[in-house]
């Protein structure tokens, strides 16, 4: 995930999460809302129950590539909010990206 492709402020956090539609599982939770550009963006959020600051950027580079794999399976127009949950730290990679295309074809 390039630069470019990120939601970075706070504003477009809350906006994509209070007026955006949500799909989960048991590892994530992808936040989505429709925008006028058409390459998708991406934000990804890790509360600190996940650990610490080691454990979440840990997460954060997975997430990322996960994203960067499943690229065609997100839809142009919009843009996304990566929510990891806690069961995500032990589940491993082939578990994840499994989870995170299913979630994405049932949004």
């Amino acid at each position: 995930m390039k630069r470019y492709e990120m939601v970075k402020k706070h504003e477009d956090f809350n906006t994509i999460i209070n007026k955006g539609k949500k799909i989960s599982n048991k590892y994530m939770l992808i936040f989505f809302i429709e925008k006028d550009f058409e390459k998708p963006n991406f934000g990804i959020a890790v509360g600190k129950k996940i650990g610490n600051a080691v454990m979440r950027n840990k997460m954060k580079r997975i997430f990322r590539n996960l994203v960067d794999n499943n690229r065609l399976l997100f839809k142009n127009y919009h843009n996304y909010i990566i929510m990891i949950k806690k069961e995500a730290t032990n589940a491993p990679y082939k578990v994840l990206d499994e989870e995170m295309k299913n979630i994405l074809k049932k949004g």
